[in-house]
């Protein structure tokens, strides 16, 4: 992977989502940079609840066996400074669960942040995404408006 591909890759899913989030959503904040694209609506400064698409190492991933190479993330991120806060961000999201599973389908994981243990997650990991795959951007930026449209409302409804 180079460089220059992964910030084209994030900058390009960051472009679709701007033309593919839904109206009403808010306005639609996006900060794209060489391993990963952050997604949240409201202030211009990013918050700490937010969606992304990232690179990650596997080494963070408990059912990966090797633990060498990269995964791609892709979901809600809680990631304030106080843990409880964090918790009680992703319990409030879990109380609905079934409102988003019935919409984002079986892959999202909730719990942990892959890497840091106080902050939370709603999201999925793909382990075999084909990182020069032309459409990887579309695929990136179609998931992360799913979580957009779904956990948004949920989250500013709480």
């Amino acid at each position: 992977m180079s460089d220059r591909f992964e910030l084209h890759m994030f900058a390009e899913a960051g472009d679709l989502i701007r033309s593919m989030a839904p109206d009403g959503i808010g306005d639609v904040r996006i900060h794209a940079r060489k391993w990963g694209l952050k997604v949240w609506t409201g202030p211009s400064s990013p918050i700490k609840e937010h969606y992304e698409g990232q690179f990650i190492r596997r080494k963070h991933l408990s059912d990966d066996g090797n633990g060498e190479g990269m995964a791609l993330e892709i979901g809600f991120h809680s990631e304030h400074k106080d843990e409880a806060k964090n918790q009680e961000v992703l319990d409030a999201l879990n109380k609905k669960s079934k409102i988003w599973r019935k919409e984002l389908g079986k892959e999202p994981e909730s719990g942990v942040f892959l890497g840091k243990a106080s902050w939370r997650r709603i999201s999925e990991v793909w382990l075999d995404a084909e990182m020069d795959d032309p459409e990887l951007a579309f695929e990136v930026a179609s998931r992360l408006v799913d979580y957009l449209t779904i956990l948004e409302p949920i989250r500013l409804d709480r």
